[in-house]
């Protein structure tokens, strides 16, 4: 009962997304007082979150596969907000997994909602759709097939080189050399991170689960 975020509602994940065990009931009404709006996203955490990086090339890493599911709500209210923070690497992986949904609608490759851990990487870039193109095709798929969820699968693997599509910044606990995750959090501040974890172990921040919390923006922004 300890080991959940107080949002929590589906059973599936092994793992709460650590990053939302911070937020309580009475911050969750502040923020919204404030005109921050919320929204909730379902990716059901596999054990795969937490195996190192063993290969010498790093594509080489095996990704597994993770539950998804989204609503017709998610997709309107990402359209209507001008910036996007991600509460959890979880949430950034469903956030940017939807993104690339909607390239593969657009461009005809693939009706699945099924995201390989390379995807975004075999397109080029100059012919990606802005955000909201790719959101709203999302949404008329799903309103076309009549239905307020959609459930998916993702293995998504952002790493340095990685440009994000939805996200703009990330709230998160400390994660450990050799794993995805730092590899997500590299991608995202650039090589701000090597500055970031020198002062998180110079200041004896907790790392992992029950660890501290930093809020992580590319570099530029404030």
């Amino acid at each position: 009962e300890r080991y959940q975020t107080v949002y929590s509602r589906y059973e599936g994940a092994v793992a709460a997304p650590t990053a939302g065990l911070h937020f309580t009931q009475p911050q969750l009404e502040e923020l919204a007082k404030k005109g921050i709006q919320i929204d909730y996203l379902t990716l059901h955490v596999s054990g795969a979150t937490f195996q190192p990086i063993k290969t010498a090339n790093l594509k080489d890493h095996p990704m597994h596969a993770e539950h998804i599911i989204i609503s017709n709500n998610n997709l309107k209210h990402l359209l209507s907000l001008k910036t996007i923070i991600a509460v959890g690497t979880t949430s950034m992986r469903t956030l940017e997994s939807i993104y690339w949904y909607g390239v593969q609608l657009l461009l005809g490759t693939n009706s699945e909602f099924k995201i390989d851990k390379l995807a975004p990487y075999d397109y080029d870039t100059n012919d990606l759709p802005v955000r909201d193109d790719a959101l709203n095709e999302v949404l008329k798929f799903m309103n076309k097939n009549q239905t307020e969820k959609l459930a998916g699968e993702t293995s998504i693997f952002i790493f340095p080189g990685y440009k994000f599509k939805i996200c703009d910044g990330l709230i998160t606990n400390f994660h450990l050399p050799k794993s995805t995750l730092l590899l997500l959090i590299a991608a995202l501040v650039g090589e701000d991170w090597r500055t970031i974890y020198e002062e998180a172990l110079t200041e004896d921040y907790r790392f992992l689960s029950y660890g501290d919390s930093s809020l992580l923006l590319p570099k530029g922004d404030s």
